[in-house]
């Protein structure tokens, strides 16, 4: 029975305080919601592709494809022995490419963001063996010229039945003129999937060899699938043969693997919108027991145990945290719903569907909520049990605390650590780098965490420059902001760990645009770069069209990626067509740059790497397993715009599929003297015919590539904003408790003549200078970790160290202008204290 009055005393707490519990509650929503939402995302995402996926291979027994993706294909003569193979009834082969859908006056790309667009076979239903496409209106292509499209492509190139059009098929020459005869469902016909589908006759011709096929889907007859699909594994060890479950589960393995980046991402930020709120709550539960201390002592003296008190505490986290998490949770599928439209807006392609809330995010989101709420709640609930009843009513401020020796020390001990960790892990590169960065940059935020109450006195103090033109008032903001160091540092953590990722991801992407900057700058020769935004490559015949139509040109090189297997591992390069030395720098260090037709340079990594040398011959295989002997002719300084490998145009055409051959980029050399405006001109209408490719100088080409850039960190910006929303409602959470707590104050300054103006600009210029002082700490760390993650990302081309100044200056006023906003409602509401009824209350 003893508990029920205490459990009362708790709730009633809760009801006295609304604004109070208004903003812990809050915190407590927002860390809930993250992590609610990146689940809900996540299972949406993953419910909306099984979808797809279900309709995938439906109808199929059995389907023969090649190991790897990059391969030729299966080829004819096994299509035909697949004919004519016991319990076979039906054998179909498929043909696939990548394909652009133009407008219907061939001068603009249907653009579908991240979603591909892609041609393929039709085959009518007697030939067929997976269940025939659903068509909603007119009939399906049955001669080379016409095409049929899906619901979702149709109205995004807005072209209805018997209407004209153009397709680019980047591996073949000039846009193709077609007809649409037909529109067919898909499932889940969202995110800006394009589906072209073209006679089959035709789509041999446009994405195959003429000697193979992209794979083989086969109906048993007399025999069961899974035994048909055993026997043609013996009879074919050297492709996949699989049956119509086994392809779905492949499809489906592949999209899991992307959501799980996707998920990894967003609950790494959900945990860091957790940490900022954890503290926030942490602080918040540290003020109230202080400023209920005599409270809590009078309930101690009328016989309430430790336990008792220490369990009232408790049960005002457990309500707050089960309520809030109950928000959260609610909040999450709202948060699902945002994301969805943000990447949305950024047209990345993604298919949309129905929310999915699955048990495991209700639970998962509850007990995290409550977890963290509890124990925030329950340290300072434990020093409130422990002080004795006599000297808690006599005490008026005790929120200063013990000793800060202790924790100081200890942060030293792990700031230390945590540099020693970083340099260490930034003397190399790879996975254990980073993780050695990151076990360091962990240690760096506990010394921040626990020398922070240490180190705001002497740069709050420092910081008074900045209040010193307020006179009196602005002394007396230093004074509050660093009279209370633990109060300021854990308001300013939150707001330190926000700006921290934000400084360390606006090195990332200022890094990043420096070194494509730097690379361009030293490496490419050429006026013009060729590109596509689409990523879908440069068709040969636009390389072709320069050469022959663009007056004051020198040279005109195409470089296109290749790939290999050498053993189990994969190693990646390009291959120029034309001469590389002409239109890129890069340094031959031993050998000769010369490429014969059986020739190859390698990087100085790679060649270290295997052991190789100038004039050994190798032979790594394509993805066919065909070996390609080849003898190294030269090793070059190892240089992004490469790779490993560099092969000649022979050697591509030999191991590369026809519908995967294109060029990267087309890279444009002029002649000495050459009119460079006139030769863009040219240039221009040389690539009308083709919307995708743009005519770049250098400076326009590091620009694209830096916008790239600039929309990946754009999404990682967007969901660092929470965090720092949660930071500042932990600056007008602990400000607004700290009025509360300085009561008695506030009425004795405003009793002797401190105006009300005064008093909300103290508050103001106090809440600027924790704002200010966690800014700083912030970007100071975040800068010493993106240094430190930066050096382990180098072997990937990231070799540039660049700090965004301006940026950081920005968000350092900023900083400064959000305490002062964060301040307006806390300091409105010192203003109002009553002097006489402050100074009377107990």
């Amino acid at each position: 029975m003893a508990g029920s009055p205490m459990r009362k005393v708790a709730l009633r707490n809760l009801a006295a305080h609304k604004v109070r519990l208004a903003l812990t509650l809050l915190s407590v929503v927002l860390g809930t919601a993250f992590i609610a939402g990146s689940f809900v995302f996540t299972d949406t995402l993953q419910r909306t592709f099984d979808g797809i996926f279900a309709g995938q291979a439906k109808g199929v027994d059995v389907r023969v494809s090649p190991k790897e993706r990059q391969a030729q294909g299966v080829p004819n003569n096994i299509v035909d022995q697949l004919q004519k193979y016991p319990g076979v009834r039906t054998a179909a082969p498929s043909v696939n490419g990548v394909v652009v859908l133009l407008t219907p006056d061939g001068k603009k790309a249907i653009q579908t963001g991240g979603a591909p667009t892609f041609g393929q076979s039709y085959l009518p239903p007697e030939r067929a063996v997976a269940e025939p496409n659903k068509f909603v209106e007119g009939v399906p292509p049955s001669k080379p010229g016409e095409i049929a499209l899906n619901v979702g492509g149709a109205e995004r190139a807005g072209v209805k039945i018997g209407e004209h059009t153009k397709v680019l098929v980047p591996s073949q020459g000039n846009p193709l003129d077609v007809t649409l005869t037909g529109i067919y469902e898909v499932p889940s016909d969202t995110g800006g999937f394009i589906g072209v589908l073209f006679d089959d006759v035709q789509a041999r011709k446009l994405f195959t060899d003429g000697l193979h096929v992209a794979y083989v889907d086969i109906a048993a007859t007399g025999i069961p699938g899974d035994q048909l699909r055993d026997n043609l594994a013996k009879e074919l060890p050297n492709l996949k043969v699989q049956n119509g479950d086994q392809v779905r589960a492949d499809l489906k393995k592949e999209v899991s693997n992307a959501l799980n980046f996707i998920n990894y991402f967003l609950l790494a930020f959900g945990a860091i919108a957790l940490i900022v709120g954890t503290f926030i709550i942490y602080n918040t539960f540290s003020m109230i027991v202080a400023q209920r201390l005599r409270e809590l002592a009078l309930l101690r003296a009328v016989g309430a145990s430790r336990q008792q008190v220490g369990r009232s505490v408790v049960a005002e986290a457990f309500v707050i945290g089960l309520v809030g998490s109950a928000i959260g949770l609610a909040g999450g599928v709202g948060l699902a719903f945002g994301l969805s439209a943000v990447l949305n807006a950024f047209d990345l392609g993604l298919p949309t569907g129905s929310m999915t809330v699955l048990p495991r995010t209700i639970v998962v989101g509850l007990l995290v909520g409550l977890a963290v709420t509890v124990l925030s709640a329950y340290a300072p609930a434990r020093r409130a049990a422990k002080i004795p009843p006599v000297e808690a009513m006599r005490e008026e401020f005790a929120s200063a605390g013990d000793s800060l020796r202790m924790r100081t020390w200890l942060g030293a001990v792990l700031a230390v650590a945590g540099v020693v960790l970083v340099y260490l892990g930034a003397q190399s590169t790879g996975g254990d780098a980073a993780l050695t960065v990151g076990i360091g940059a962990l240690a760096l935020i506990l010394a921040v965490l626990l020398a922070a109450p240490a180190l705001s006195r002497p740069v709050v103090g420092g910081l008074g420059v900045l209040t010193r033109p307020f006179g009196p008032i602005g002394r007396m903001a230093r004074n509050n902001a660093a009279r209370n160091p633990r109060r300021t540092a854990a308001t300013a953590f939150a707001l330190t760990l926000g700006l921290m990722l934000v400084t360390a991801i606006g090195m990332l992407g200022a890094s990043a645009k420096a070194s494509v900057g730097v690379l361009v700058d030293k490496g490419v020769k050429s006026e013009y770069v060729l590109a596509t935004q689409q990523f879908v490559g440069v068709p040969f015949s636009v390389a072709d069209s320069v050469r022959k139509s663009v007056p004051g040109v020198a040279d005109v090189v195409g470089i296109r990626g290749v790939g290999f297997q050498l053993g189990d591992d994969q190693i990646g390069g390009t291959s120029p067509d034309g001469p590389l030395d002409r239109a890129l720098n890069y340094e031959i260090l031993r050998g000769s740059g010369t490429l014969g037709d059986r020739d190859m340079l390698v990087s100085e990594d790679e060649a270290t790497k295997r052991g190789w040398r100038v004039g050994q011959q190798v032979t790594p295989t394509s993805f066919d397993g065909k070996k390609v002997p080849l003898t190294v002719t030269g090793i070059y300084r190892k240089t992004p715009l490469l790779g490993a490998v560099v092969v000649s145009p022979a050697v591509y055409r030999e191991v590369v599929p026809v519908n995967l051959q294109r060029n990267i980029v087309v890279l444009v050399k002029a002649q000495p003297g050459a009119n460079l405006a006139e030769m863009r001109a040219d240039l221009e209408k040389v690539v009308e015919p083709f919307p995708v490719v743009q005519v770049q100088d250098r400076e326009e080409f590091k620009g694209a590539q830096g916008r790239q850039i600039n929309t990946l960190l754009a999404i990682l910006y967007g969901l660092l904003a929470l965090a720092v929303v949660i930071a500042i409602l932990g600056i007008v959470n602990t400000l607004a408790l700290s009025v509360v707590e300085r009561r008695r104050e506030i009425g004795m300054l405003r009793a002797v003549g401190m105006q009300r103006a005064q008093v909300r600009r103290t508050i103001y210029l106090e809440s600027m200078l924790i704002a200010v002082f966690g800014a700083i700490v912030g970007m100071l760390l975040g800068l010493g970790l993106g240094v430190g993650f930066l050096r382990t990302l180098r072997d990937l081309g990231l070799d540039q160290i660049a700090v965004p100044w301006s940026q950081l200056v920005l968000v350092l006023v900023s900083s400064a202008v959000v305490g002062v906003l964060a301040a307006l409602w806390p300091g409105v509401r010192a203003a109002r204290t009553p002097p006489l009824a402050a100074i009377a209350d107990l």
